[in-house]
């Protein structure tokens, strides 16, 4: 058993899921977790009054006699400077595409980086990183109790990296298509003109709106430029959809041709570490006509196949990490 701090920005989106799946893994297996959650401004505060010694802080996260109160100290994204003498050993779970010069800069003082993706497996051993595969895990999302229709769904969230604005544009070019329901957060939508066969929810959906969403429809449309790990594209596997995504690393070691639809895509660029896919208008027109066309047998065959996976992802996932943080030396 060891006494694991897991670190990350609780911002009430993907990574506040990350901190919580994390913890909750680490749990399973058998360790004493402490989850510091951070919020926006509060951070840099709270590594200011630890520096200073302010007695309730030093002591939450170096002990009342002031030696390092945690075996691992486990840091989601980014490298929280303040934070790393409180620990024996300070391990990375990276995202790529938000890894920035600061955290590059911070590198030599990780002991390993645990790589949440095959993908960045090769990213962070070329910056001279031991480097360790965990994979990740997301919520199991399945109601089957809600009735499932041929339609596309995109979960667009607050991102600007899902390819919303090329593929609601594809969309008002095929009005023949079936409705798509985009889902995107006020803060970051483009309103675009109107269409028959889209619905555009610009809106703070609750929970239960939201899966109720991600279980109506067939098809989950997840053309991302990059990835960290993916939650919108992995929830959609535990539901049983078929995802369409882009034919890129990272976001076709979780959907092949076995258990969903890959788009063809070109390369668009470069975001911190991470390269950028914009997919093909034309592979997406073929993809679209591809899963239209599929029958229902093809529809529970490649929905049974990617809910397999989610399964058997998530039951391995707590075991990854336990043995990853066995390897650490002792």
């Amino acid at each position: 058993m060891m006494r694991v701090n897991v670190i990350a920005w609780d911002n009430g989106l993907g990574l506040s899921r990350h901190l919580r799946l994390l913890a909750g893994a680490l749990r399973a297996s058998g360790h004493d977790v402490t989850m510091t959650g951070l919020r926006r401004g509060n951070w840099r505060k709270l590594g200011r009054r630890i520096k200073l010694g302010t007695r309730n802080v030093w002591n939450h996260a170096f002990g009342d006699r002031g030696w390092a109160r945690h075996d691992v100290n486990l840091l989601i994204e980014h490298i929280r400077p303040e934070f790393l003498p409180a620990a024996r050993y300070n391990v990375l779970l990276p995202h790529p595409e938000w890894f920035l010069d600061s955290d590059r800069e911070l590198l030599p003082r990780i002991d390993a980086v645990f790589a949440q993706t095959r993908h960045a497996i090769a990213i962070f051993e070329q910056l001279g990183q031991r480097v360790l595969y965990t994979g990740f895990t997301s919520e199991d999302r399945r109601d089957g109790a809600v009735p499932r229709e041929r339609a596309f769904f995109h979960l667009a969230g607050r991102s600007q990296h899902k390819g919303t604005v090329r593929l609601l544009a594809l969309w008002r070019k095929h009005p023949e298509w079936p409705r798509l329901t985009v889902v995107q957060n006020p803060k970051s939508a483009t309103p675009g003109a109107s269409a028959a066969n889209i619905e555009h929810r610009i809106d703070y959906l609750d929970d239960a709106a939201l899966q109720r969403l991600q279980n109506a429809h067939w098809f989950h449309l997840c053309p991302s430029e990059t990835e960290g790990y993916g939650h919108y594209l992995v929830e959609a596997m535990g539901i049983g959809a078929v995802v369409l995504t882009t034919d890129a690393a990272p976001m076709n070691e979780f959907i092949t041709s076995a258990r969903g639809l890959l788009v063809a895509c070109t390369r668009s660029g470069r975001q911190n570490l991470a390269t950028t896919h914009y997919f093909d208008e034309a592979a997406m027109e073929q993809a679209v006509a591809q899963a239209i066309a599929l029958s229902d047998a093809d529809l529970a065959r490649l929905g049974n196949a990617a809910r397999t996976w989610f399964a058997d992802n998530a039951r391995a996932f707590p075991l990854r990490v336990d043995a990853a943080l066995q390897a650490l030396p002792h």
